[in-house]
């Protein structure tokens, strides 16, 4: 396991919660020990606070700036959408791992070109910065979504773009190799529904659910980071990974969180650009999947980037949040694995 040994890794987003795992992660070895991680982001406050977290440290003036820019984790002000500062960073990566995204839906309904700009235009200008300047990058991942199969949103409408545009990029590159990952509800990420359920239940209001029929793919952050991993190790080209992890309706999601604590919940209505159901791999997309290592691989749309004699498709139609929900039990487990505060939250600490 030593893909990353040696390597100058870059992650764009690299402050996100996604980002900040797949960071520590990479920072322990697990994968070889890399020659520096960068973390390529525009928020300086993000930067400065997860900075402290890596060394330890709740407070700290500016000069720890200058001492952290010696370390194997450096930090790197810039702005995907902005294709010079971009190339300042890819300049010094072998790896990639492209994060940055506007990925809430409600802010790209409202603002839907500004989600263009980051998520296609940021995707587009990893592209071009390494082609244009013959780059040593050797791999680029990009950190899709559910949401970008059979989009109904803007951020998915984007998302799918976005892989579109980096798994299309393999055709005339001759020294780096694109994948995406495509996951979906990362449990405890920044913005999404279980810490507002968590929230709610601890202060004894309503728990808010969209509709009854609502479903999710859930999944742990470091299980994302797994499935990251996994298309690092990948011999193809210009695959999509999906790791296979549980659904759940999100009433039930509510009922495993409230417990006995009797909070009541309440319907408030499909929201603009929501799904009731999410779906991975969509009834196009199963005859070109196969299975490997325990993920589906959603193999290249353009036949060019294809092989001969591929493995037979793991899947005969879509695979959707809408089948084989698991129990209020299971996903009391599932959610205390998650997340430690969560565990303590359930277990009535």
């Amino acid at each position: 396991m030593n893909e990353l040994e040696g390597k100058r890794i870059l992650v764009t987003g690299g402050t996100g919660s996604l980002g900040q795992t797949l960071v520590r992660r990479l920072m322990s070895g697990e994968m070889g020990t890399p020659a520096s991680v960068t973390v390529f982001s525009r928020d300086e406050a993000k930067q400065h606070y997860m900075r402290l977290d890596f060394l330890n440290r709740e407070t700290a003036t500016d000069d720890v700036i200058y001492e952290n820019s010696r370390s194997l984790l450096k930090f790197h002000i810039g702005d995907v959408r902005d294709r010079s500062s971009l190339l300042t960073a890819l300049r010094n990566a072998d790896v990639v791992f492209h994060a940055a995204a506007l990925k809430q839906v409600p802010s790209c309904e409202y603002f839907p070109y500004e989600a263009v700009l980051t998520n296609v235009g940021g995707a587009e200008n990893v592209v071009k910065g390494i082609r244009e300047n013959d780059l040593e990058v050797e791999t680029v991942i990009g950190i899709s979504t559910d949401k970008a199969c059979k989009p109904i949103n803007v951020m998915g409408m984007t998302k799918a773009l976005q892989e579109r545009v980096m798994l299309e990029a393999n055709r005339d590159s001759k020294k780096t190799v694109y994948h995406c990952v495509r996951y979906g509800n990362v449990i405890a990420s920044r913005g999404s529904i279980v810490p507002l359920f968590v929230e709610q239940v601890r202060n004894g209001q309503p728990v808010t659910v969209t509709m009854p029929e609502m479903t999710r793919f859930l999944l742990s952050l470091d299980r994302a980071v797994d499935t990251v991993f996994e298309a690092i190790r990948s011999k193809r080209r210009g695959c999509t990974y999906v790791p296979k992890v549980p659904a759940a309706n999100i009433t039930d999601v509510a009922k495993a969180l409230i417990g006995d604590k009797g909070n009541e919940i309440v319907y408030t209505g499909i929201r603009p650009g929501e799904k009731i159901h999410e779906i991975m791999v969509s009834e196009e997309e199963c005859f070109r999947t196969i299975e490997e290592n325990g993920y589906y691989v959603i193999l290249p749309v353009l036949p060019e980037l294809r092989e001969a004699n591929e493995p037979p498709p793991a899947l005969n139609g879509e695979y959707s949040s809408r089948d084989n929900n698991i129990s209020i039990d299971d996903l009391k487990n599932l959610l205390a694995d998650a997340n430690t505060e969560i565990q303590r939250f359930i277990a009535g600490k």
